[in-house]
Parts: C-alpha cells; structure tokens; sequence
C-alpha cells in the first residue's frame, strides 16, 4: 500500500495556511470511501487493507487540523526535524519571557487572582497568534523550514502553558473558597 502524504490524501495543497472547510470535506469523502463497514462483505485482506486506509485518514487529519502539528509536519517532510525532545534552545527573549510567564501563574495561584489569570491567558492567546502569523510566514511565503521548527517548538511551549492556564482556571475558585 502506498502512503500518500497527508496533503496529497486529502487533495489539498501542502501548505501552512488551510482551508479547514476543504480539510473537513476531504476528510469525509476519503472515510466514506475507506470505511470498514462499507467493506464488511468483503475478504479479510481487503477489510485489512480498508481498516490501514481509515486509521491513515484519521492520523492524518488530526495532524492538518492541529496547526503546531501541521507545521511540525510540514517541516520534518521539508526534511526539518522539529527536535522537540531533545533541541530546546530557544532565544533568550523567548526564555525570559517564559520566565515571567511562569511568575505570573505562580502569582494568581498564590493571590487566587482571577483577573490577573485573564490577563496572562490573553497575552498567551496573543502570542499563540503572532506565532502562528510567523510559521504561515516562514513555511508558505519564506520556505524557511529552520526558522519555522524553531517557532513550532515556542508554539509547543505555548499551547502547553495555555493549558496549565486552563488548569489553573479551574483551580481558583477552590482556592477562593477554601
């Protein structure tokens, strides 16, 4: 069976910038045609073969809708490793800011401080933005793969500290309470 890349899968154009209406529509031509149930009568190699099919559109689509994971993608299949686990470098203006970040979450958790928290998630969400403003440009304007892997890798830092936000969120009003 031969493997497609994930764009090539859906007939969409390898880029960062997608439309996500096309993706969602591809998606479902591509599992209505590969469906295990629509091969149920069928032999046991040819239910395998659909059921590899379905698991590959379904891995695919996961990594096209997630935009750290579709620039990841991009990058390693432009032949950029992303490095995540074990290239952490990253410019001190960015580990500074990380720094203060960090700073601020542990001072809404002592204060209980719910504004603050809405400040700091808002100021995440704004550099999740910028960020993925500057991967569209490196990968679909630029082709600059390098600086695109070093970008996903704060937008993994990001959309991680984005969640501990979201934990931290949930936590206030116990703490407001208790």
């Amino acid at each position: 069976m031969s493997h497609p890349d994930h764009f090539a899968l859906f007939a969409l154009p390898a880029r960062f910038a997608l439309d996500e209406t096309a993706l969602e529509q591809s998606y479902r031509n591509v599992q209505s045609t590969v469906h295990p149930d629509r091969y149920a009568a069928s032999s046991a190699a040819e239910r395998r073969v659909a059921m590899q099919w379905a698991a590959r559109a379904n891995e695919a689509y996961r990594t096209l809708k997630s935009p750290q994971a579709r620039a990841a993608y991009l990058c390693e299949r432009a032949g950029v490793s992303i490095d995540a686990g074990t290239n952490t470098s990253m410019p001190a203006d960015f580990l500074m800011q990380q720094m203060d970040w960090r700073e601020a979450l542990d001072d809404v958790r002592a204060q209980a401080d719910a504004g603050r928290l809405a400040a700091l998630t808002d100021s995440i969400g704004a550099e999740r933005v910028r960020l993925l403003v500057a991967i569209e440009d490196a990968i679909d304007v630029r082709s600059d793969f390098a600086a695109a892997a070093g970008m996903v890798r704060r937008l993994m830092f990001v959309d991680r500290f984005a969640d501990e936000l979201r934990a931290a969120a949930q936590e206030l009003p116990h703490k407001a309470s208790a």
